[in-house]
């Protein structure tokens, strides 16, 4: 390297330093440690290495670049300005202000070039695992000799915090068994957390883990040795069977009087150590924001760079198209996100039945049923195949050739490839949250991961981020209710389906039967901007006769009418979710028997309800009837909404139980003779009000 080179990348990463310090400073809020500690790793890699097309961002065989350390988004947003991503130096000086285009943490969707939202720590580092399973499978699934059409690296800068996370523990885990040998993570081993050193919480030889779990791993002892970092980054290269962790030794805070300390973690500098600094590391003091014209040129040949990494990708693409139209129109449709005709013509109807099915079935009955016509349908279980129902039969699995097996096979059949669709995730289920946000954020996917109802507590974090980016993803949670039985409380969820409808964005169905849970994956797939989960029944429920209910399609607005009184005039309603609507059915044919007059809605996604005109809403549930009743279990948070103030509310307010789910359903009082009580009761008390009113 000759001393004019040496000079110019010192000049780049003092100006993507002193930028970020800048960002911080002027918003008197932000982390500039990590973003002085880590400017040599970042830039070497988005100069060097990175292959991406800054004025088009969503060129698909770009490299992934995931600043899983989400704190040090002002490294990015210098990068990515810096590089010639439509973010201007106007958006810079905005950062973390109201309406910016630069907030706090990085966020997929408001950032151009921003690949996944970061910054609860470990969650970038699992989507960067799911990213680059989409790469292997793709390129797996639609590469031919001669024409490999997907052909990207996925990187990842991570922290000591990321590290010391459980979920990028199991993403790692993970990632070594499959043999992601595009995977390159680049941990900033500055030592320093937000409390104090490392020292007091984490001494663990992380290389020795790392290697443990099945990946390639290099040391680099200086963050300042550009050498040393480009060397590790062509082994990490060079190495095609296994994900690499390059350990980079850097200084938090590095050049400012707080280097090496908490102190410069998480708070501006302040102007005078920002001065300080500056001069440390031989830069103006004046002005803010200094960008010298030869760094802005160098940085800027990214974009020549990825015009012509795409243009030539282009003519491989057409070359692809003419040898395999047929193999490259149906991968164009994927990376469109498009739903190929037909996709959904072998959705099975159900006949009635009065035993019925459990709707964890009928759900793997409908996902047989559609993955043949929809390759984009790929995910698995947290280790729950069996009791999920998810696995999708003949497609394969996602896995390299076991070393002393070649031929085991998993539950999917048709053996072991990156071709194959059935995930399987093991006892990870917060990592299963955070791969398949990764594998919807990179595009070409419609992701499921599926366990039981009650251990969404572990992946609620991924969840509530799918939400926030707006992934098409599909949450397939079973067992989803006390009536799983003997397994106990433990088990069995009470709280959680009114603790994910409070998440922004998260549509929640819960289907109550075959018919209803078929319209559900209907839903599930169309729904693209927004996550959907599934919550299914263990227990078998009645498949209703549509002959004399309301047609399933219903679903599709939240709640319906599925029976009514004779005049469409009820003096009560009865409302349910799930495997509880057979009981309000049931319930209502007692009291109509006694002449009262009964409306039963189906009441399976409160988010589909809520998003109907309230003139809609209202000819489901009319003000003008008080008297209502509603019935599911789990708590009853979030019911009062829709029983209004003279309404009551069947639910669970306790833990559950182990024992036979009859006994368990009858002790806690969901019986056709308890809800009429109930019922009866609502009716006596709204006739005592309207007396009281009338007089």
């Amino acid at each position: 390297m000759t001393a004019e080179q040496a000079q110019l990348d010192q000049q780049c990463i003092n100006t993507l330093r002193f930028l970020s310090v800048d960002m911080v400073q002027k918003a008197d809020s932000g982390h500039p440690g990590m973003p002085l500690g880590a400017a040599p790793m970042a830039y070497l890699l988005w100069t060097r290495w990175l292959r991406v097309n800054p004025r088009n961002p969503d060129w698909f065989n770009r490299d992934r670049f995931v600043l899983s350390a989400g704190h040090g988004s002002a490294l990015l947003y210098s990068l990515l300005h810096l590089t010639g991503y439509d973010l201007a130096l106007d958006d810079i000086r905005q950062f973390r202000q109201w309406g910016s285009r630069t907030p706090g943490h990085p966020e997929r969707g408001h950032t151009p070039g921003v690949e996944t939202t970061t910054g609860p720590l470990g969650q970038g580092f699992g989507n960067a695992v799911g990213m680059a399973i989409a790469e292997a499978h793709l390129a797996a699934r639609y590469n031919r000799p001669g024409h490999a059409l997907i052909d990207h690296h996925t990187y990842a800068i991570v922290s000591d915090g990321d590290l010391m996370e459980g979920v990028a523990s199991e993403a790692a885990s993970l990632a070594g068994h499959l043999k992601l040998g595009k995977l390159t993570c680049l941990y900033d081993d500055n030592a320093v957390t937000l409390a104090g050193g490392t020292s007091i919480t984490f001494s663990e030889n992380r290389a020795q883990r790392f290697e443990a779990y099945g990946w390639h791993t290099v040391s680099v002892a200086d963050a300042n040795d550009l050498a040393a970092i480009d060397a590790a980054l062509a082994a990490a290269h060079a190495e095609t069977d296994r994900p690499s962790l390059i350990l980079v030794r850097s200084h938090i805070g590095y050049g400012s009087p707080e280097q090496d300390t908490f102190k410069a973690h998480g708070s501006p500098l302040g102007e005078e150590d920002v001065r300080t600094t500056k001069q440390a590391l031989d830069w103006p003091t004046e002005p803010d924001f200094l960008i010298p014209d030869a760094a802005l040129t160098h940085f800027r040949k990214q974009v020549s760079r990825g015009a012509q990494d795409e243009a030539a990708w282009d003519m491989l693409r057409d070359a692809y198209a003419k040898a395999f139209p047929d193999l490259a129109e149906a991968l164009q449709r994927r990376l469109d996100g498009e739903l190929p005709p037909g996709w959904d013509a072998d959705i099975p109807a159900f006949d009635a039945d009065a035993d019925g099915l459990a709707t964890r079935k009928a759900s793997g009955k409908v996902m047989n049923a559609i993955a043949p016509n929809l390759p984009a349908l790929t995910g698995g279980s947290a280790d729950l195949d069996p009791s999920t129902k998810t696995d999708l039969k003949g497609l394969g699995d996602f896995n390299p050739p076991p070393a002393e097996n070649a031929d085991q096979q998993g539950s999917g059949g048709g053996g072991w490839s990156h071709a194959g669709r059935n995930l399987h995730f093991g006892v990870r289920e917060h990592a299963m949250g955070a791969i398949v946000n990764g594998l919807a954020a990179h595009g070409g996917f419609i992701p499921y991961g599926a366990t039981f109802l009650i251990f969404s507590d572990y992946m609620r974090p991924s969840i509530r981020l799918a939400a926030l980016m707006g992934l098409h993803v599909v949450h397939v949670f079973t067992h989803d209710s006390l009536a799983l039985g003997e397994d106990g409380p433990t088990h069995q969820p009470v709280e959680q389906l009114a603790s994910l409808r409070a998440i922004p964005n998260l549509i929640v169905i819960r289907p109550c039967d075959a018919n209803e849970t078929a319209v559900a994956w209907r839903v599930a797939m169309e729904s693209r901007g927004r996550p959907v989960l599934l919550a299914l029944s263990r227990q078998n429920v009645a498949t209703l006769d549509r002959s004399r209910y309301a047609a399933a399609d219903g679903l599709r607005r939240g709640a319906y009418v599925l029976s009514d009184a004779a005049d469409g005039k009820p003096d009560l309603i009865l409302l349910a979710s799930g495997s509880e609507v057979g009981l309000i059915v049931a319930a209502a044919e007692r009291l109509q028997e006694q002449g009262i007059a009964v409306r039963c809605v189906s009441m399976p996604s409160w988010e589909l309800f809520e998003a109907l005109p309230q003139a809609e809403r209202d000819a489901v549930l009319p003000p003008s009837v008080s008297a209502r009743l509603a019935v599911e279990l789990g708590v009853p948070q979030g019911w009062e909404r829709y029983i209004g103030a003279r309404g009551d509310m069947l639910g669970v307010e306790r833990f559950g139980a182990s024992a036979p789910t009859g006994v368990l359903l009858r002790e806690y009082g969901f019986t056709v003779d308890n809800v009429c009580m109930r019922a009866e009761a609502l009716l006596a008390g709204s006739t005592a009000a309207s007396d009281t009113e009338q007089g």
